[in-house]
């Protein structure tokens, strides 16, 4: 075999795994997500809410693979999102005294913000809020890829 042909070939299957291993971060949170909550379960847990708000794709930091949109329900016990998460790894759900719509706030705000908890779906969620926190003294949820320190998407509820 020629040297040009080995050096080919090497290229080519590098490309070839990192490609895979990339579509395989992508893929395995959408093939291990438990199933959705029904708009039933969302509705009954959503009607103690004392606050909503909406996720919306055209905010500052969200792309084609970063994005939410629906309805956000807030309130003491449970935060739910009837609407989409785009797919992907590590999701966690945030409160945050100021509303943020870029990477670089919430990075700046972080230290004041609180950890609710994760989110595990892609379409519709329940996350219950930890009896130590006080959604009215936030301003706006946001959720995070922890992994990969990515902003997904956020709403001002009050």
């Amino acid at each position: 075999m020629k040297i040009r042909t080995v050096v080919v070939l090497i290229i080519t299957h590098c490309v070839a795994g990192v490609l895979g291993f990339m579509i395989g971060i992508y893929a395995l949170p959408i093939l291990t997500a438990p199933s959705a909550p029904s708009e039933t379960e969302i509705e009954e847990v959503s009607s103690e809410a004392s606050y909503t708000a909406e996720f919306r794709r055209d905010l500052k930091d969200s792309d084609a693979l970063h994005w939410g949109e629906g309805t956000v329900s807030v309130g003491p016990k449970y935060i739910t999102l009837m609407g989409r998460l785009s797919p992907g790894p590590d999701y966690k759900l945030y409160l945050s005294p100021e509303f943020v719509e870029t990477e670089a706030d919430f990075n700046r705000l972080k230290s004041s913000m609180v950890r609710v908890g994760d989110v595990k779906t892609f379409e519709n969620f329940v996350v219950e809020v930890p009896p130590d926190i006080d959604p009215s003294k936030f301003t706006s949820v946001i959720v995070w890829c922890e992994a990969f320190g990515e902003f997904i998407t956020a709403g001002e509820y009050q």
